[in-house]
């Protein structure tokens, strides 16, 4: 390898750090709230409904509607500036929800996040397949994806940091973990320089027609709902599994429990997101089914091991059994996001990642933790909060198979669409 080729490989895995960190703040601020959840619900007194449209729909309705617009504007404009923008305007509306002292500005709040957030994901997907050749690009976007654990991390860690003092003071916490992402959104904007994008000689495509060109594919779809329906559960799992603890095990140290899913999300998380894109792209040079066959298998360990942990009544077993789940379903990061841009023609490729998140964000992280609020709410009164809580969980049995079945349907139809899109562009 020349000189000239290791500067450029270093520049490369720089930028791919920041925007690493740049997704870590995402997750932080993302998660945060259902971290605090328990504090919260007692501090304004609100149902599990409210607290369901906190972590869900509220969060994902602006992220949903402007994601597609400014990933449009992405694949035209400096993709620098509108991450960097972007987690400035996310990570101050964390820090503002703070200062709510009612429900209503608290769901403000979490609106402004969402539309941050929107500017995020996509110029940093197609920066990255820019920055990275097609043999390469799934262990790139697990690395990139290493910053949802390292998110989650920081977020639990900074909550127990905040709250080991003994006082309940949330406020602090959504105060603390917000205000560092509008540095780091300095840092980006005055070190990153936009890279080159890949030309495709292909005829340059329309709005509508650039998205006709990836949905149009089985295979695209197939890692779309595969991962959408899988995030659905997921998604709902970590938004109340604090509270669902809390309920179950009522001697529980609060502070021990953020620490041990700290810990778990920084370490046993990030190592299924890492595998999950190595093991992607190494089994992906025989097998191109292989992005798709890999999350089937691990959800299949994940699932049951999710089932088993909230039927029982040690803690121990129930900490493994949601571990479990974590780390396997951390392996579909890589692969499906690998796929959503090799899917997609040169010249659209932040768009293809803003309308697969349109789809995830809408069904799943609007959905998700949404839906078992509502569901959590409506048994409450006859059964009590923990058991109400149980039958939501168990409802999220049906979305699991489902993104099993799309996972193994994609499978089936990579090959022949990755060659396809390949001759296209």
């Amino acid at each position: 390898m020349s000189h000239t080729q290791i500067v450029s490989a270093r520049k490369s895995y720089y930028v791919l750090f920041l925007l690493t960190l740049v997704y870590a703040f995402n997750f932080v601020d993302r998660q945060i709230i259902g971290i605090l959840s328990p504090l919260i619900k007692a501090d304004m007194a609100l149902t599990d409904a409210q607290l369901g449209y906190l972590k869900g729909i509220y969060f994902a309705m602006l992220y949903t509607l402007t994601g597609i617009p400014i990933a449009w504007l992405a694949d035209r404009a400096n993709r620098v500036n509108i991450i960097a923008v972007s987690l400035a305007m996310w990570s101050g509306f964390t820090a503002l929800s703070g200062l709510a002292t009612q429900y209503w500005q608290l769901a403000l709040c979490r609106l402004g996040v969402g539309i941050g957030e929107a500017g995020g994901t996509p110029p940093a997907h197609s920066i990255i397949a820019d920055l990275f050749p097609a043999a390469r690009r799934a262990t790139a976007l697990a690395l990139y994806s290493l910053g949802i654990p390292l998110g989650i991390m920081l977020a639990y860690l900074a909550s127990a940091f905040m709250l080991s003092g003994g006082e309940a003071n949330w406020r602090a916490v959504m105060i603390a973990v917000g205000l560092p992402g509008v540095l780091l959104a300095l840092v980006l904007k005055f070190t990153v320089k936009e890279p080159v994008r890949q030309v495709s000689t292909a005829k340059p495509l329309s709005f509508m027609a650039g998205i006709r060109s990836f949905i149009s594919i089985p295979a695209w779809w197939g890692m779309v709902m595969g991962i959408t329906l899988s995030s659905f559960a997921n998604y709902a799992i970590t938004g109340w599994q604090i509270d669902y603890f809390v309920r179950r095990f009522s001697q529980l140290d609060l502070v021990e429990l953020l620490v041990i899913f700290g810990v778990v999300n920084g370490t046993l998380y990030a190592l299924g997101v890492w595998a999950g894109g190595v093991i992607a792209d190494k089994w992906g040079q025989r097998y191109k089914g292989a992005y798709a066959m890999l999350p089937a298998m691990a959800l299949c360990i994940g699932v049951p091991a999710f089932f088993i942990a909230i039927h029982t009544d040690q803690l121990v077993v129930a900490i493994v059994g949601f571990t479990l789940l974590l780390v396997t379903s951390g392996t579909y990061f890589g692969p499906c996001f690998a796929m959503v841009q090799s899917l997609a023609p040169a010249q659209c490729r932040a768009m293809s990642t803003a309308v697969c998140f349109f789809v995830l964000n809408l069904i799943a992280l609007g959905g998700g933790p949404t839906f078992v609020g509502l569901v959590s709410d409506a048994y409450t009164e006859t059964l009590g909060e923990l058991a109400a809580l149980l039958v939501a969980f168990k409802w999220l049995g049906v979305p699991f198979v489902f993104s099993i079945l799309s996972f193994v349907w994609a499978a089936q139809r990579l090959e022949n669409d990755l060659i396809a899109v390949s001759r296209a562009n």
